[in-house]
C-alpha cells in the first residue's frame, strides 16, 4: 500500500464470516501501517501474527486509555465530549493498567477464573444451559437463539458469579450494547455508562458495608481489605469490566459458532459424532471469528522498531487479532474451518500479560452449550440463510443480533 493511501479504521468485513479484504494486502505489503481513526487521528495498525504477539509483550507500550494518543473508535464529536462521561478518568479496570499496578489487580482476581474454580462450576453451568434450551423449545417457532440461549446463558453465569441481580439482565444488555456500539450518540453512550456505573457502584457499596458475600465481588472486597490494592472506584470499574466482558463476548461466540455449525453440516457432523473434538473445534471457531478483533489498543511510551517501521513515542497502535488469526504463514488456509488444526495458539483472547482473564470460563460455557444444544435439539436449523442474518457490523464486539431457528 502506498504511503499516501491511509485507510480509515475500522474496516468493514468482506462478508459476515470473513475479515476485511484490506487485511490480506496490508499483512503482506505493510503489516505495520498507518490508519485514520474515526476522530481523524492517525494510528498504527498491526496485522501480522508474529508482529502482533511481539508488540503485545513489549514493555514500551501502554494500555492506559487516559493517554491523549490512545486510539479508539470515537468520532470527533464523541472524543471532544468524552470527559463528560462521569468519572471516566478514575473508573479504571486492570485492562487499562500497566506494569506492577496491572499485575497486582490481576493477581487478586486470578484465582476466581482458574481451571479448578471453573471446573467446579460445570454442574451449575450445565443446569443453566439446560434451562435455557428448555425455554428455547417452549418458544413459538421460529425462536430466537440469541434471546433464549446466546444471551441467557452467559448473562446468568456472570450474574451469579459476581453476585449481581439477574432480573436486571435486560438493562445490562442494553447498556453494554450502547457502550460497544460505533454508531450511537455521545449522549446515549454517556447515559449508558452512567447507568451501568451507578448500578454497579450501588452494588459494590452495599457489599462493602455488609458482611462478606460468597461471590466474586464479595471475595474481591474481602481480599482488598486484607491487602489494599484497589480503590473503591477501581473495584466498581473492575465489576463493570467483568460484567460486560463476561457476557458480551461469550454470547456472540455462541451465536456465531451455532450458525457456523448449522451452515456447515459436515462440521456439525464431526462434533456431534465425536464430542472429544469439541474443544479443538471451539479453538478453531475462536480463531476464525476473533470477535474482539481490535481490542488490543495501545500507545507507545518509547520509540519502537517493528516490522521495518518506527512507531514513535506517544503514537497510538491498534493490534488486529482478526488479521493476525488469519495470517496464512501461521494458519494454513485460514479461510477454512478446520477442527483438526490445533489452533489454540490463536490470539482471539489477546496475548501477554493482558490475555483475557475469563478465557477458561468462556471455553467451558461454549463447550457445554454446543454439546447440549446439538444433543438435545438434533433437528435445529436456521430459519433464514446465514448470509441474511443481522450481523453486528456496527459494534466493537462482532456477533449477530438475532438468530431465528426452527426445530
Amino acid at each position: 500500500m502506498l504511503e499516501h493511501e491511509v485507510p480509515s479504521f475500522p474496516m468493514a468485513r468482506e462478508c459476515p464470516m470473513r475479515p476485511p479484504a484490506e487485511y490480506r494486502e496490508l499483512r503482506k505489503q505493510e503489516p505495520v501501517s498507518r490508519v485514520r481513526m474515526p476522530d481523524g487521528q492517525l494510528a498504527w495498525l498491526v496485522t501480522k501474527y508474529e508482529l502482533a504477539r511481539k508488540l503485545l509483550v513489549d514493555p514500551r507500550v501502554s494500555a492506559d486509555r487516559r493517554h491523549p494518543a490512545f486510539p479508539g473508535r470515537l468520532t470527533a464529536e464523541q472524543r471532544s465530549a468524552v470527559q463528560r462521561i462521569r468519572r471516566l478518568s478514575i473508573r479504571r479496570s486492570m485492562i487499562h493498567l500497566d506494569g506492577a499496578e496491572h499485575g497486582s489487580h490481576r493477581k487478586i482476581l486470578t484465582g476466581e477464573f482458574s481451571l479448578r474454580r471453573i471446573a467446579a462450576l460445570r454442574p451449575r453451568i450445565q443446569e443453566i444451559v439446560d434451562q435455557s434450551i428448555d425455554d428455547l423449545l417452549a418458544a413459538p417457532q421460529p425462536a430466537d437463539l440469541v434471546e433464549h440461549v446466546s444471551q441467557a446463558v452467559p448473562s446468568l453465569v456472570i450474574c451469579e458469579l459476581l453476585g449481581v441481580s439477574y432480573e436486571q439482565r435486560h438493562d445490562f444488555h442494553e447498556w453494554a450494547r450502547k457502550l460497544i456500539s460505533r454508531t450511537i450518540s455521545t449522549e446515549e453512550r454517556t447515559a449508558a455508562s452512567d447507568a451501568l456505573n451507578d448500578c454497579l457502584e450501588a452494588l459494590v457499596t452495599e457489599k462493602e458495608q455488609g458482611e462478606p458475600t460468597d461471590d466474586v465481588i464479595g471475595r474481591l472486597i474481602a481480599r482488598n481489605r486484607e491487602t489494599p490494592v484497589m480503590t473503591h472506584d477501581e473495584i466498581v470499574g473492575t465489576a463493570v469490566m467483568l460484567l460486560v466482558a463476561g457476557h458480551q463476548t461469550t454470547a456472540n461466540m455462541i451465536s456465531l459458532g451455532t450458525v457456523a455449525l448449522l451452515a456447515n453440516p459436515e462440521h456439525k457432523a464431526q462434533v456431534t459424532a465425536d464430542s472429544s473434538l469439541l474443544p479443538s473445534a471451539i479453538e478453531e471457531m475462536l480463531r476464525y471469528f476473533s470477535i474482539v478483533e481490535n481490542a488490543p489498543a495501545r500507545v507507545a511510551t518509547e520509540d519502537i522498531e517493528l516490522g521495518g517501521v518506527t512507531i514513535r513515542k506517544d503514537e497510538g497502535i491498534m493490534v488486529s487479532s482478526l488479521a493476525a488469526d488469519w495470517d496464512d504463514e501461521v494458519f494454513e488456509n485460514p479461510d477454512q474451518l478446520d477442527f483438526h488444526r490445533g489452533a489454540r495458539h490463536h490470539v482471539a483472547f489477546g496475548y501477554g500479560v493482558h490475555q483475557c482473564l475469563g478465557q477458561n470460563l468462556a471455553r467451558v460455557e461454549l463447550e457445554i452449550v454446543f454439546e447440549t444444544l446439538f444433543r438435545r435439539v438434533p433437528s435445529l436449523s436456521l430459519a433464514v440463510p446465514a448470509d441474511d442474518l443481522p450481523y453486528k457490523n456496527d459494534a466493537g464486539i462482532y456477533g449477530i443480533y438475532q438468530v431465528p431457528v426452527n426445530f
